[in-house]
């Protein structure tokens, strides 16, 4: 079945961000869980074929998330998130990184502050997040990488996990 939800990706260049608002089938507690625990995240927070594995999360302002996007014949990409403020179930800022499986944080590659923030849209959820990029060229590596159809494809993954849960 195909809903009508709520999906943006805009970019601005002057700022250099990336704003994606995306809107969910489900309360926005519940979304802002599948964000915040390992044992969510490790369903959702990869596009497909990718699955995502959690070496280590501490989701408090001072912690981190340390994972892996996982391809089917067992690559794996590394991504460290230290988290800055956390409000819950309305917003939470991080730093995401680029890592090793160690938790080196690749510096050759673009790190962002994001702002998650989670918001009510009637019944549904509706998530806003920001991405602050240092430079316009970061902005513009990122996009190259495929961010925009890498986010669709990861948010329909947690479309389908909620659609799971909400049974």
């Amino acid at each position: 079945m195909k809903y009508n939800l709520q999906f943006d990706f805009l970019v601005d260049k002057e700022k250099n961000t990336l704003t994606i608002r995306r809107e969910f089938l489900a309360d926005r507690e519940l979304v802002w869980n599948c964000y915040t625990q390992s044992e969510y995240l490790d369903q959702w927070f990869a596009p497909k074929p990718l699955t995502t594995k959690t070496k280590s999360m501490d989701f408090r302002e001072g912690g981190h998330w340390h994972y892996a996007m996982v391809e089917p014949n067992g690559t794996e990409h590394w991504g460290w998130t230290d988290y800055l403020e956390i409000k819950p179930i309305d917003y939470y800022t991080a730093l995401d990184a680029f890592s090793n499986a160690e938790g080196e944080i690749n510096k050759d590659l673009p790190r962002a502050e994001w702002r998650i923030i989670f918001t009510d849209k009637g019944e549904n959820a509706l998530v806003e997040t920001i991405v602050g990029y240092k430079s316009l060229s970061d902005l513009e590596k990122v996009i190259e990488m495929g961010m925009e159809q890498g986010m669709i494809a990861t948010l329909q993954k947690l479309d389908e996990l909620l659609l799971a849960i909400n049974k």
